[in-house]
């Protein structure tokens, strides 16, 4: 059965409209909450002369003026269902992914759009041991959302949200903080300018602890979130302010975060931009050397470029591709035994270390490779040749099956043909927007616009909304 409220990467929507109105939004709090309830063993817990029914539930968010209606109307449905909530407050996605399965939460809910714009938003759930709920939880949740949703009777008061009675713990966002500090030690500083791009979103509220005491000044961009500019103009979807204030103020390197700080790109002291491809070559070149590398491999998705595949095979190692979503990646890495997995989008994965993506774990296993090797990140980067690569993103009236479009299938196949063996494409859907994505890659920026183009048309006069 296919998912429909969840999409790669939980459900996601704006704010305030299907499926992020406010009696979706609590109807999803108590499905999840029904959901969690036979999962715990024993539901009631003795803390000091109370006793708590239930299983308890951890709830972060990100800086967008949604977040803290929605997290309060999560917090409304599952204690509907007898769930107990605690608030962490503004944090990562990989920071509520790190307190679900460090302190006993039965499960982690964050509230957070990613790198979308502020009117958008969304709710992401993790399971009790810090890994995304899998596929057939999230239908079990969505199952029961829909029947709820027919049945008014079920919602009772769904549309009042519930004001948590304790102010969020800045002492759960400070264990996350800890953790991220000992989970990348070195014993070498480094010296120089460091510019963060923090994307006016979670990374605010961590990034001068997380990074003090490695020895560079800092330089904070898009450090001020106002509710409606993150992601505006700045973080890792926007690199141009980065690259410029690193050249300007003559930086060892940058990096941009993305609004829930779950995925971090970079720019080098030169002005070049190293995306998850670019951190995936130079860390599995580093693990391999120190005999920390598994399975001989590393894991990517559909849109991992073939630069990086070729320079994996140079070294000896295999890629495994996947879907897109950092998810299915960690699903293949445990599959086959692999530590180090990712996307180009930034989202890498160090499963030795974390459950999912962590934006700011990957700029502190990057700080940690230049530090040991005393190599910049130019020049850590520079055995990886990335293919041209374009992605044309096309706006739809519906997603339609590909395969039922010969307009569509005809000039993929004719791309297919003309590409051969030099070259790689890929055309698939959004998972959380009405848009189609063409990707080409080739040994030619010419040939790339070529067929991009073409394959992009061909959708637009077949179901494009223009």
């Amino acid at each position: 059965m296919e998912k429909q409220l969840f999409g790669t990467d939980g459900i996601r929507g704006v704010a305030g409209e299907p499926p992020l109105d406010a009696t979706t939004v609590f109807a999803a709090g108590k499905c999840l909450g029904q959901y969690l309830r036979p999962q715990t063993s024993d539901p009631r817990v003795v803390t000091g002369l109370r006793v708590v029914i239930g299983p308890r539930v951890v709830i972060g968010e990100d800086t967008r003026e949604s977040s803290r209606w929605i997290r309060e109307t999560v917090a409304a449905g599952l204690k509907e269902a007898g769930v107990q909530t605690v608030a962490a407050g503004v944090v990562s996605t990989p920071g509520v992914a790190y307190l679900t399965a460090s302190a006993d939460f039965a499960a982690g809910v964050m509230i957070s759009a990613s790198h979308n714009p502020y009117r958008d938003n969304g709710i992401k759930v993790f399971a009790s041991n810090g890994y995304k709920l899998p596929d057939a939880g999230e239908l079990d949740v969505e199952g029961r959302i829909f029947a709820m949703l027919q049945d008014r009777a079920m919602l009772q008061d769904g549309a009042k949200p519930y004001r948590i009675a304790e102010e969020p713990d800045p002492a759960l966002t400070q264990n996350y903080i800890d953790y991220l500090r000992r989970s990348t030690p070195s014993g070498k500083k480094l010296s120089g300018k460091l510019v963060i791009d923090c994307a006016n979103g979670s990374a605010c509220r961590m990034v001068r602890e997380v990074f003090s005491g490695i020895g560079m000044e800092l330089s904070i961009l898009a450090g001020r979130p106002d509710g409606q500019n993150i992601n505006l103009d700045c973080g890792a979807l926007h690199m141009e302010k980065l690259q410029k204030a690193v050249l300007r103020e003559k930086a060892a390197l940058g990096v941009a975060f993305d609004g829930d700080a779950d995925r971090a790109l970079f720019v080098t002291g030169q002005g070049r931009i190293v995306d998850g491809d670019g951190v995936l070559h130079i860390a599995s070149r580093y693990m391999r050397q120190r005999g920390l590398l598994k399975g001989n491999a590393v894991v990517g998705t559909v849109m991992t470029n073939l630069g990086l595949e070729r320079a994996l095979e140079s070294e000896g190692l295999r890629l495994e591709r996947t879907p897109v979503g950092d998810k299915y990646v960690l699903e293949q890495m445990l599959r086959s035994g692999v530590n180090l997995g990712g996307e180009q989008s930034g989202h890498v994965i160090f499963s030795d270390l974390a459950t999912t993506g962590d934006g700011l774990l990957t700029a502190l296993q990057i700080l940690r490779i230049i530090a040991e090797t005393g190599r910049p990140l130019e020049e850590l980067v520079r055995g990886l040749a990335v293919f041209p690569q374009t992605i044309r993103n096309v706006r739809v009236r519906e997603k339609v099956p590909l395969e039922s479009m010969p307009q569509v299938m005809e000039q993929i196949r004719a791309s297919e043909k003309s590409l051969d063996n030099s070259g790689r494409l890929l055309v698939r859907y959004s998972g959380t927007e009405l848009l189609a994505r063409v990707m080409v890659e080739a040994e030619s920026a010419e040939q790339v616009d070529l067929h991009a183009s073409a394959i992009a048309q061909a959708i637009e006069r077949s179901i494009g909304t223009e």
